[in-house]
C-alpha cells in the first residue's frame, strides 16, 4: 500500500508501507503510461515518442490511483498497482532463486505421470522442481518409441537438433558421439557448441538391463557456488574466459564461444557448462595459460567431488527431466551384454517457465 508520494519536475517519488522507496524518472513515467499499451499489454508507443523536456507539474490521489500532469498538457493515470507490478525485474533464472543440493543429501524429486497428466498440482509440482532445483523424475511414462516427444509436448515445444527430433542412447559400431558407446561419462552438459543451447534436457528409459549404467547428477551451481567460495579468482576467471566449442561429423560443423560459467549484471551465476570432450583448440595469452588451467582444474575437481553427485539408476518407465544450463550429468560404464535403451530429446526453458507460470495464475 502507498503510504505517501512526493515530486519534483523530473521525478516521483513513492513510499511503500513497510518503508520500501521507489523513485521513477518523467520519462519512465511516460513510457508506462497505461494509456500506451494495447489490451495485449504491448506498448502501443516507443522511446522516441517520449517528450525530454516534459516535466511534473501535479500529482493528485483519487483512491487508488495517482492522476500526474505534465507542462504537456498530458495526464497520466496510473493505479497503484501498475506503479508496483513495475517494480525491478527479478530474474528468476538465476543461481539466487535457487535451491542449491548436495547429491549425498539430496532426495530426487519425483511425480507420477498419471498424477502428471491428470492433476496441474501435479504437474506444477513436477516442473517447479526443475525450475528450482534443476530435475525432476517422472515415473510410470509408457515405454514406447517416441514417447519422451509426448512429454515435451506436456509443457513446450521440442528442440530440433542435427541428432533429430529424438535420439537414441545406446551402444552403436563407431559412434559420432561417446554417449552412443558403453563406455563411462563424467559430469557434463550437452551442447555446449550450440547457440544457443537446449535448456531443457529428457532422458526416457526404455530398457536397462546391463550391470553398471548408473545415472550421476551434479548441481552446477552449487558446484559454482563453491568455486567462488574457495577460489574467487578461478572463479572470475572462469567467467571471463570464453573458449571454443565445435562439434563435427560428415553433416554438421557447429561451433560455440562460450566461458564454463556465465553470470548476470549483479554476479548472479545464470548458466554453468563442463564438456571436456567437445572443447577444440585454442590458445591463450602465455601469460595466461598456467593460471587458466589451474582454474579449470578447480572446476573440473569440483565437479567430480563424490558429495556432490547424486547417484542413482533409471528404470523402464523413467523419464529424467533436468535443466540442462545447470545440471551436470554423468553415467558409469556399463557392459556390452543386455539391453540399455533410452530415447532423449531436447526442449527450452521459456516453454518450460511460461507452462509454470499459467499453472501458477491458475493456482492463485
Amino acid at each position: 500500500m502507498l503510504a505517501h508520494f512526493e515530486f519534483e519536475p523530473g521525478s516521483l517519488t513513492l513510499t511503500w508501507s513497510g518503508g520500501r522507496v521507489t523513485q521513477l524518472d518523467v520519462l519512465w513515467l511516460q513510457d508506462h503510461d497505461p494509456a500506451g499499451r494495447h489490451s495485449n499489454g504491448q506498448r502501443l508507443i516507443s522511446v522516441l515518442d517520449l517528450d525530454w523536456q516534459a516535466e511534473i507539474t501535479a500529482v493528485d490521489r483519487h483512491g487508488n490511483s495517482l492522476i500526474i500532469q505534465l507542462t504537456t498538457g498530458r495526464q497520466l493515470d496510473y493505479s497503484l498497482e501498475n506503479l508496483n507490478c513495475g517494480m525491478p525485474f527479478e530474474n528468476d533464472r538465476c543461481q539466487s532463486d535457487k535451491t542449491l543440493w548436495y547429491g549425498n543429501t539430496f532426495q530426487l524429486p519425483s511425480v507420477d505421470w498419471q498424477d502428471y497428466l491428470d492433476k496441474d498440482e501435479c504437474r506444477h509440482q513436477a516442473l517447479a522442481a526443475v525450475a528450482e532445483r534443476g530435475l525432476v523424475l517422472l515415473r510410470g511414462v509408457p515405454c514406447q518409441q517416441g514417447q519422451v516427444l509426448e512429454v515435451i509436448e506436456t509443457f513446450g515445444f521440442v528442440r530440433e537438433t542435427n541428432y533429430g527430433r529424438l535420439f537414441d542412447v545406446q551402444t552403436v559400431v563407431s559412434p559420432s558421439n561417446l554417449a552412443f558407446s558403453n563406455l563411462g561419462l563424467g559430469p557434463h552438459t550437452d551442447n555446449p557448441y550450440r547457440d544457443p543451447v537446449p535448456g531443457v534436457q529428457l532422458l526416457h528409459c526404455l530398457a536397462n538391463e546391463v550391470d553398471g549404467g548408473e545415472n550421476l547428477m551434479v548441481d552446477g551451481f552449487q558446484a559454482a557456488a563453491r568455486l567462488q567460495a574457495e577460489y574467487p579468482d578461478a572463479f572470475e576467471l572462469l567467467t571471463r574466459i570464453r573458449l571454443p566449442y565445435r562439434f563435427c561429423d560428415e553433416h554438421t560443423d557447429l561451433r560455440s564461444c562460450v566461458p564454463f560459467i556465465e553470470t548476470d549484471d549483479s554476479g548472479q551465476v545464470i548458466k554453468v557448462r563442463y564438456n571436456n570432450r567437445s572443447i577444440a583448440p585454442f590458445i591463450l595469452p602465455f601469460e595466461e595459460q598456467r593460471t587458466f588451467y589451474r582454474a579449470y582444474r578447480l572446476w573440473a575437481q569440483i565437479l567430480c567431488a563424490p558429495e556432490l553427485a547424486l547417484t542413482f539408476r533409471l528404470k523402464a518407465g523413467d523419464c529424467l527431466v533436468f535443466d540442462n544450463t545447470r545440471m551436470m550429468h554423468a553415467r558409469t560404464a556399463f557392459t556390452d551384454g543386455g539391453r540399455r535403451h533410452l530415447q532423449g530429446a531436447y526442449s527450452d526453458l521459456d516453454g518450460l517457465y511460461s507452462t509454470l507460470y499459467r499453472l501458477g495464475a491458475k493456482a492463485c
